[in-house]
């Protein structure tokens, strides 16, 4: 999913085998840019409802109730971008975020 005109080679992110997928919708991603950077959880009235520090490798994941959700990233120098994601349950949805 590009980003702005920009394009970076399509990245995945491999799911553990323990993760029940029957009984819970997940949002996972990979952040390509550089430095660190947090990936916040915003809910459909823009409601914030988590935040991680994204991996050294990109990744972040949550664990969310279906619905509509916004996925918020935050880099050095105030770098923002929300990208809107649909969650199900029993599926992994998948976001690639560029800045």
């Amino acid at each position: 999913m590009p980003a702005q005109g920009r394009t970076a080679p399509e990245r995945t992110v491999a799911h553990s085998a323990e993760m029940d997928l029957t009984a819970q919708a997940v949002i996972q991603g990979v952040v390509i840019c550089a430095g660190r950077s947090y990936a916040r959880l915003l809910d459909h009235s823009g409601e914030f409802t988590g935040e991680l520090v994204v991996s050294d490798e990109g990744i972040f994941r949550f664990f969310a109730a279906p619905g509509s959700w916004t996925v918020r990233v935050i880099a050095g120098g105030g770098v923002r971008k929300d990208v809107s994601v649909e969650a199900r349950p029993g599926e992994i949805s998948h976001v690639q975020v560029i800045l």
